[in-house]
C-alpha cells in the first residue's frame, strides 16, 4: 500500500502515467486539476470569493467559469494567481488528503496527480513522489497542441519549479520524451518498483 504523488511540469505526461499506473496497480487516481475546476464551477463559497477578489466577470452568463479570462488575469498579475490558489488549494488538498486516509485504512494504493506538489510543500503527505519530466521543447509542443497559446504555456512554465529541480527531489523519475509505448514500458517497471516498496 502506498500514497503516491505524481508531479511534473505542464505537458510532461502526468495524466498519462497516472492512467497507466492506476490500471497496473488497481489504484484510485485523484486528479487535482479536475477537482479544482469542479470546485471553481460548483462551490458557491469559492465562486463568491473569486468574483469578489479576482474579478466580477470571472463567470459567464451560463454560470460557468470564464477560464480564458481567469488565465489571462492571473498570468498578468502574480498576486491574483496567488489569491486564486489560496481560495482553491486548501479545499482541493482537504479532499485528496481525506481520500488518501480512507484508502490507507483499506490497504490500497492511491495516486494523486498534483502539478504543484513541491511548490506547495505537499511532499510530506506522500509515501513517495514520482516526477514526470521531459525537455522544455517537448512541453511547449504538447501544451500548444492542446490549444494553448505559446505565450500562455511559457508563462505557466515560468511559475513552475524547474524540471531538473523536481527530478533531484523525486523518489522515482519517469522521463517522457519518447513514444507512448516507451512511456507504458516505464509505467510497468515503475509499477513493479512501487509494488516492492509498498
Amino acid at each position: 500500500m502506498a500514497i503516491i504523488g505524481v508531479t511534473g511540469g505542464i505537458g510532461s505526461g502526468k495524466s498519462t502515467i497516472c492512467s497507466f499506473l492506476g490500471a497496473l496497480l488497481q489504484a484510485e487516481i485523484f486528479d487535482t486539476d479536475r477537482i479544482a475546476k469542479e470546485t471553481l464551477a460548483h462551490d458557491e463559497v469559492v465562486r463568491e470569493a473569486v468574483k469578489r477578489e479576482i474579478s466580477p466577470q470571472a463567470f459567464g452568463k451560463d454560470g460557468l467559469p470564464d477560464r480564458d479570462l481567469l488565465r489571462r488575469m492571473i498570468f498578468k498579475n502574480p498576486l491574483l494567481k496567488v489569491r486564486l490558489e489560496e481560495i482553491l488549494h486548501p479545499r482541493v488538498r482537504a479532499a485528496w488528503r481525506a481520500k488518501s486516509e480512507e484508502v490507507r485504512s483499506s490497504g490500497g494504493h492511491f495516486i494523486v496527480d498534483i502539478p504543484l506538489l513541491y511548490e506547495n510543500g505537499a511532499e510530506v503527505f506522500f509515501d513517495m513522489v514520482v516526477v514526470v519530466g521531459c525537455a522544455a521543447d517537448t512541453q511547449l509542443h504538447r501544451a500548444c497542441a492542446r490549444g494553448l497559446a505559446r505565450e500562455q504555456v511559457e508563462a505557466i512554465m515560468r511559475t513552475q519549479m524547474p524540471t531538473l529541480e523536481k527530478v533531484a527531489r523525486a523518489d522515482l523519475v519517469v522521463w517522457n520524451d519518447g513514444s507512448l509505448l516507451q512511456l507504458e514500458a516505464q509505467a510497468k517497471e515503475l509499477a513493479m518498483r512501487l509494488g516492492d516498496k509498498a
